[in-house]
């Protein structure tokens, strides 16, 4: 094969790859990694059949829902994704917002959605959301991931988890509670009718599950480890232990006839493959969803894309945020139809695969086929499975998502951080999950323009004998009454550049002696029009006033873009590469020969940017 014609091979493979990371590495997939993958595979469809089967049930859909979503998702996240052992599926959190979503439409007739509507609106979440998430990932709008703080997702994520396990108390104990908020949860929980008691088997099974999942997830490891079982496996086999809960409670719930007695049961799984369909629109009020769409794939993506980032460090991997937004939304689509639900990357299962050695996104084609031979044989006895179990499942599994002690750390480190933090846990657990998300991202941009609305600022001066400066009030430090330099830590734009202005002025009434100021800019990253003005409104303020204004520390990027002004050239003072350089040149600690010529109002030493 000749030279151009390999390189025309080569960029031909590069280009697929960009759009299909499949092909990427499928030309080096060998048969250790095909190993690798299959026992990936066994481990996390053992734990994804509960899971799939409880998040369906707490997004109050048919069970087989949740594994509708498990096979075509994870074969599109497979073809598309960039994370090796990111396993995508149903999820908590995900499924309280789609219960959330489904719980604000109301029917055809108006009156509450059936379970045919139910199903269908859930379809369409899926679809919207993924669509929502494609659109994003050829924007390339990854990036805007930044805008939601770390607050504010752990305050959601918190409070998310308290509703979660609040919502399985229900199940737990036999009781009909609904509600998508605490208060509605206790407004639920006080209008119960008369005679409307605990079940007290299913208090008993759930709180037995409950019992033996949470001491096999803190103590199961150590126990197998001192039989001599080596800390991988032992750690893997702790993950299965859910399957093994579902298998004794069908058991029992089949031989005493429990659900004869009335605790409740999954009942009747379809089984067989989802059908292939576009969701119909059987609501008056779809357009409700779309805001709801965009929360669940916003939440959805912070969460996959963090722990796919999290996983892949470990193994010095890069993660495309982009193609991540357009493999997760594909993955959705994909849901919305197969009759599945909304799907996003899971905490637990993606650590399990992660340690089970995954070595490709074809680990997460295998769990799906895994799944696929769970639907067709195991439906019979998924029917005496008690919701109960699942219900504990759900809560164990839910556990690690509260987070008290972040509140704590959050307050210790920033009062402001931490009361996005709070308002966010609070607004989530009395108003709901979609509330609550809204109310913390107003917040923390809010928060965010606050802060670079009054950057921070300071005077500075030369520390002795050396070409460093600091803040005067903090340092002992060698000044000039002639002289002031200002060092601004932040960057200029719209929002901040009125409180320059102010400051500046302020400064220099302060100081009657004054003739040079010098603004210290190794902080500001970006100039905007509106700030350039007020550089500009400063310049003519001070030079009427006798005072020279200076630059020092400009930034290359910066300083082409002030070049394509006026304010170079019609600079009272010059633009210095360093704070030194004005120091030597307008001090009179300075020793004056570090004075440069200046051309077009910028000096010498400011030429290269």
């Amino acid at each position: 094969m000749s030279e151009p014609s390999e390189l025309t091979h080569a960029r031909s493979r590069g280009a697929l790859a960009r759009w299909l990371p499949l092909a990427g590495w499928l030309a080096q997939y060998d048969r250790q990694s095909l190993g690798r993958d299959l026992l990936a595979a066994v481990i996390v469809s053992v734990m994804l059949v509960p899971q799939a089967l409880a998040y369906a049930l707490l997004a109050g859909l048919p069970a087989q829902v949740g594994l509708y979503a498990s096979m075509l998702p994870l074969v599109l996240y497979a073809l598309f994704g960039t994370s090796s052992t990111l396993a995508v599926g149903p999820v908590a959190i995900i499924s309280l917002m789609t219960a959330s979503a489904i719980a604000g439409m109301s029917g055809a007739d108006g009156g509450a959605l059936s379970t045919p509507e139910m199903l269908a609106a859930a379809l369409l979440l899926a679809l919207i959301s993924g669509a929502m998430l494609v659109a994003m990932g050829l924007l390339r709008l990854g990036a805007l991931v930044n805008f939601i703080s770390h607050p504010v997702i752990s305050g959601f994520m918190t409070a998310s988890g308290v509703l979660i396990i609040a919502s399985q108390l229900g199940p737990m104990s036999g009781l009909r509670l609904s509600g998508g908020n605490l208060l509605e949860m206790g407004e639920s929980w006080l209008s119960l009718p008369q005679g409307a008691g605990v079940h007290w088997p299913t208090l008993a099974l759930g709180l037995g599950c409950w019992a033996a999942l949470t001491l096999a997830r803190r103590h199961l490891k150590q126990g197998l480890m001192a039989l001599g079982m080596r800390e991988s496996s032992a750690g893997m086999l702790c993950k299965t232990t859910p399957i093994l809960a579902v298998i004794l409670s069908s058991l029992l719930a089949w031989g005493l006839r429990l659900g004869e007695q009335g605790m409740a049961l999954v009942g009747s799984v379809p089984g067989g493959l989802p059908t292939l369909s576009l969701p119909s629109l059987v609501s008056n009020d779809w357009s409700g969803l779309l805001v709801s769409a965009l929360l669940i794939s916003v939440v959805g993506f912070v969460e996959s894309l963090a722990l796919a980032q999290t996983l892949a460090a470990r193994r010095r991997q890069r993660i495309d945020p982009d193609k991540e937004l357009i493999a997760l939304g594909l993955s959705n689509m994909g849901a919305g139809v197969s009759g599945g639900m909304p799907i996003s990357g899971g905490l637990s299962r993606s650590v399990v695969n992660f340690d089970a050695g995954a070595a490709t996104p074809l680990a997460g084609a295998f769990t799906a086929i895994g799944i696929l031979l769970a639907s067709l044989w195991l439906t019979d006895w998924l029917a005496w499975l008690p919701r109960a179990t699942l219900a504990a499942i759900i809560i164990v599994a839910t556990s690690s998502l509260i987070d008290l002690a972040a509140i704590r750390r959050t307050f210790r480190y920033s009062k402001g951080d931490g009361a996005a933090l709070m308002i966010t846990l609070i607004i989530t657990l009395v108003q709901g999950v979609e509330s609550g998300i809204i109310v913390g991202i107003l917040v923390s941009l809010g928060l965010y323009l606050k802060r670079t609305s009054q950057p921070h600022s300071a005077l500075v001066g030369r520390v002795p004998g050396s070409e460093h400066f600091r803040n005067v009030e903090r340092h002992e430090v060698e000044t000039d009454p002639e002289l002031a330099i200002l060092r601004i830590d932040e960057s200029l734009y719209f929002a901040n550049a009125r409180y320059l202005e102010d400051t500046v002025l302020a400064l220099v009434a302060q100081q009657p002696s004054l003739r040079h100021l010098v603004l210290a800019c190794q902080a500001v990253n970006l100039i905007d029009a509106s700030a350039l003005e007020s550089l500009e409104v400063i310049n003519e303020r001070l030079t009427a006033a006798g005072v020279s204004l200076h630059l020092s520390e400009v930034k290359g990027p910066v300083m082409d873009r002030l070049k394509r002004s006026e304010l170079p050239v019609n600079l009272g003072g010059e633009i210095y590469l360093s704070t030194f350089d004005a120091w030597q040149a307008l001090s009179i600690h300075g020793s004056h020969c570090g004075q440069c010529c200046a051309r077009d109002g910028v000096s010498q030493t400011a030429a290269a940017g």
